[in-house]
């Protein structure tokens, strides 16, 4: 498959035990350095029925190889929380395995990460660690993995350009806090299809300074749904534009396709299509709002504008199915076209609310009246 060229760097053979209990780091580490300053394709082997425990490793580049290859075939943990804690230093960006800086990456096997977050979830005010995070990696590709039970985000995609993420499955329960699937910042080109994803919060959230993301084929439940936002705060400024979700399917989940601004934020969102929605139960199905987590700011708001939502069908977790709230200063060219949602509790009929909102409406059911034209 790969040539008789190809070098195989496989972890065991730099100390690596895999038993689930012994740290495996300092073997992960070394042998991505001898991956890394190879010539050519090399392959990192995470080999299959072994469990490798690690920590805060960062496979950096930039790298002299041409293009990586990492082959996960078996199970990568995480130590528990106050295992984990010994000695290092954990904050909001940090993350059971970080890459960062390689081009040309290829992740790809039939292995999973478990993150062992439930030893963290009880612990409101710790600062918990993600499992994988992508930042600057340019030419990425990731297939075939299971991520399960992160104690915060599962997969963080930042600052990257051109990654494709597919056939990915995360897991974690649904009163999880803070588990996202997928949280996308300053990112473009990025595709994420035929997964399947069910957290504590949002399946995918794609947040400030990301462009020309596409998310296809996307089964989500539980969770938050799939997210731009949210943008604005602390009064930032943030933009995301030409986002493209289309063939997915939310069921029981809080959300469904969301866009969540605050309040004296600055910048846009535009150019956001979410298509061919299946809804299943799904609470809030379609929902701008421009003010989350208000906090009392004044004046200014992330502009909202080229908003489409067609061909959602199904039901909602209770008579709230379209919830447009926008800011005073209006959201523009929002389009509804081809929606069918039917309420899911018996004598309640689904409803529609708005406020500010500049919209066209095709074949809308529930009627949306307090549109403006």
């Amino acid at each position: 498959m790969f040539g008789r060229s190809i070098t195989f760097h496989n972890v065991v053979n730099y100390g690596a035990r895999g038993d689930g209990k012994s740290d495996d780091s300092h073997a992960f580490l070394s042998a991505w350095k001898d991956t890394c300053r190879t010539a050519g394709t090399p392959i990192l082997v995470i080999p299959k029925n072994g469990v490798f425990k690690v920590k805060n490793i960062n496979l950096s580049g930039p790298c002299k190889a041409k293009s990586i290859h990492i082959q996960l075939q078996g199970k990568i943990v995480a130590p528990q929380r106050n295992e984990w804690a010994k000695g290092l230093q954990v904050d909001d960006k940090s993350s059971l395995i970080l890459i960062s800086q390689v081009n040309s990456l290829r992740i790809h096997g039939s292995g999973q990460i478990n993150g062992f977050g439930s030893s963290w979830w009880n612990c409101p005010s710790c600062q918990r660690p993600k499992v994988i995070s992508f930042e600057q990696c340019n030419d990425l590709r990731v297939s075939y993995l299971s991520i399960i039970d992160s104690p915060r985000a599962h997969v963080t995609v930042d600052g990257c350009n051109n990654a494709v993420f597919s056939h990915i499955n995360i897991h974690a329960p649904g009163d999880s806090p803070n588990t996202d699937g997928f949280d996308i910042s300053a990112s473009k080109y990025i595709t994420i299809q035929d997964s399947i994803i069910g957290t504590g919060d949002d399946c995918i959230a794609i947040s400030g300074g990301s462009s020309l993301v596409n998310v296809t084929g996307i089964a989500c439940g539980p969770g938050h749904g799939i997210s731009v936002g949210s943008l604005g705060r602390n009064r930032q400024h943030d933009t995301v534009e030409e986002v493209y979700v289309r063939n997915c399917s939310f069921t029981n989940t809080q959300n469904g396709a969301r866009i969540k601004t605050w309040k004296g934020g600055s910048g846009f969102a535009r150019k956001i299509t979410y298509e061919k929605i299946t809804l299943r139960k799904a609470f809030n199905p379609i929902i701008i709002d421009q003010h989350y987590d208000y906090d009392g700011l004044k004046g200014g708001a992330v502009k909202v504008s080229d908003v489409t939502f067609r061909g959602f069908e199904g039901t909602s977790g209770d008579e709230k199915t379209i919830d447009i709230d926008c800011d005073s200063s209006g959201c523009f060219n929002i389009v509804l076209e081809d929606i069918n949602i039917a309420s899911s509790e018996q004598g309640k009929p689904a409803s529609c609310s708005c406020s500010n909102a500049h919209a066209i409406t095709k074949s809308t059911t529930p009627n949306c009246n307090c549109l403006m034209k």
